[in-house]
């Protein structure tokens, strides 16, 4: 009696802990796509990327001071800061130290016509987005405000 109930409670026990093991395991399976991204989805994420950077540069744009005109050569100026900052990440270095020291030259010689003909609060403006700080949200807050108001 002892020795079937103790061969009882062995089964049953091993079967829980079989059960949860096959859990967990299933659980870690992180679904795998198994086919290569087709030349629409690729032409569609570029067009979107494409797309966001412009909504992004536009909402900047709206932070400064500056006329028109000014704002057009700014956005083409950053337009062209962005690109030349793309070619870097895809060129190829020996040592990531490169590549940091080419993005830091980029980032330090690429506004400097821009110096002497934008303000300074501006031109303080565009060294803070170029470095990341940028918050986007605020500016997005002040247009859903701006449009409130005028309803």
């Amino acid at each position: 009696m002892k020795t079937s109930l103790l061969v009882i409670f062995t089964v049953l026990l091993g079967l829980n802990v079989e059960a949860q093991r096959s859990r967990n395991r299933n659980m870690n399976n992180i679904p795998q796509s198994n086919r290569e991204p087709t030349e629409q989805e690729i032409a569609k994420r570029e067009r979107e990327m494409e797309e966001r950077k412009e909504e992004y540069i536009d909402n900047f744009l709206t932070t400064l001071e500056a006329d028109d005109f000014q704002k057009h050569i700014i956005k083409q100026n950053i337009l062209s800061f962005f690109d030349e900052k793309m070619a870097i990440f895809k060129t190829q270095y020996e040592h990531s130290l490169d590549r940091k020291e080419a993005i830091k030259n980029l980032e330090d010689t690429h506004f400097v016509e821009l110096e002497e003909l934008i303000s300074e609060p501006d031109m303080v403006k565009i060294k803070e987005m170029i470095k990341g700080e940028f918050d986007e949200k605020d500016v997005k807050k002040k247009k859903k405000r701006e449009r409130k108001n005028q309803n």
